[in-house]
């Protein structure tokens, strides 16, 4: 007898084909792995991508950088010196005004009367002198014929001495007078750009009490900020050889301004170990303004033939500041560095790298120490360690 034939429907069953095709899945993997491993035990791991560049001797300006403060070269209180209403506002707020012009006017009449009153009182005494004077020189001729006693005469000359002091007193009160009617008129003392103002046409002021007007000159000003003190010996030995040059950036960006250092302040706060530093900016433009934050940068000599490298092939780790290097046969080394002073995107190296070596300046992250690499650009690596590189052409 036959043995029955299997249902065909059976044989074409989903789950039958889910475990062909599983099986064929796990089949081709186990190619795929076995090809790979065998392609990485053959070449091992390939090269990692990386841009380079050379390090090089130049010559790099020294500059201290900081944070300063924008500062008014001259900051007056405006306050009236003598009380009165106020009659006449000459000024408009944030007005740019000259030495001299006036600002407001506080009615003038009251001192008016005092100095004519201070006035009459100086012509009535200086008229009593004259008169004492004049017979005090009589009761002196008198005297020698004794026609008048000597105590007669020491009353005359005691008089006309009286109002000899009277009339000083007299003068010195016209001064005083007129000198108050002149405050009535309160004029601006240095030029510069007035704040908001904190009277009104109107208002009954006090002599001296708070200021109504704050006037700031800001051509030129001034800009404050502070240095740590390990380098105030060689600041100070620069601005013995000649004026110091300072520049500021605004933090918006913008144009540079360029000053010079005018102070080095006469103490190192124990707080900080800070020192006070202050430069004079001419600011015609009044691009600079008194409060405002700028980026402050002090250029104290030129270093000479410094080894210098872009800062973006410097790298922070765990055990300090390094670069790759690298190496004639392709692989990099891992350097630690002592990085100077950074600006303008280049780093100067003071210690751990020669001029003349590659670095990598792009691809850090799949670096390390010994790993084979493929300059971005450049030719084939030699072969062999210690080997010369081949000639290179333009990167």
């Amino acid at each position: 007898m036959r043995r029955p034939v299997a249902n065909s429907r059976f044989l074409a069953s989903p789950m039958l084909r889910c475990r062909l095709a599983a099986a064929t899945a796990t089949v081709l993997a186990l190619a795929i792995l076995s090809a790979c491993g065998g392609a990485q035990k053959k070449g091992g791991i390939p090269p990692a991508p990386v841009t380079v560049a050379e390090s090089a001797h130049k010559d790099v300006p020294i500059v201290l950088s900081a944070i300063g403060t924008v500062e008014a070269y001259n900051s007056v209180n405006i306050k009236p010196l003598v009380g009165g209403e106020i009659t006449s506002v000459a000024i408009k707020e944030g007005q740019d005004v000259n030495k001299g012009d006036v600002l407001f006017v506080i009615d003038p009449r009251p001192y008016e009367a005092a100095l004519q009153q201070a006035q009459g009182i100086l012509a009535r005494d200086k008229a009593q002198l004259v008169s004492a004077e004049a017979q005090a020189k009589r009761y002196a001729d008198l005297v020698k014929k004794d026609y008048v006693t000597a105590q007669q005469y020491d009353d005359a000359a005691a008089s006309a001495g009286a109002l000899q002091s009277s009339v000083q007193a007299d003068e010195a009160a016209v001064q005083a007078a007129r000198l108050n009617l002149a405050y009535c008129t309160v004029r601006a003392p240095i030029p510069g750009r007035t704040s908001n103002l904190l009277i009104q046409l109107g208002n009954v002021m006090k002599a001296n009490d708070v200021p109504v007007l704050v006037l700031n000159q800001i051509t030129p000003i001034y800009v404050n900020f502070s240095v740590p003190e390990s380098d105030l010996p060689e600041i100070r030995r620069q601005q013995a050889e000649g004026p110091l040059k300072v520049s500021a950036v605004l933090p918006s960006g913008g144009a540079t301004f360029e000053g010079e250092l005018s102070l080095i302040n006469n103490a190192v706060d124990p707080n900080t170990g800070m020192i006070l530093l202050k430069a004079t900016f001419p600011n015609e433009d009044k691009a600079l303004w008194p409060g405002s934050f700028v980026q402050v940068s002090l250029t104290l000599g030129t270093q000479k033939g410094a080894v210098v490298v872009p800062e973006k092939a410097v790298q922070e780790g765990q055990q300090g500041t390094y670069l790759f290097v690298v190496k004639p046969d392709r692989t990099v080394e891992m350097r630690p560095i002592t990085v100077g002073q950074r600006r303008n995107d280049e780093a100067i190296i003071e210690k751990g790298l020669q001029a003349g070596e590659e670095v990598v300046t792009d691809g850090q992250l799949r670096l390390f120490p010994g790993a084979k690499v493929e300059i971005k650009g450049g030719p084939a690596p030699t072969q062999g360690a210690g080997t010369s590189p081949a000639p290179r052409g333009s990167r």
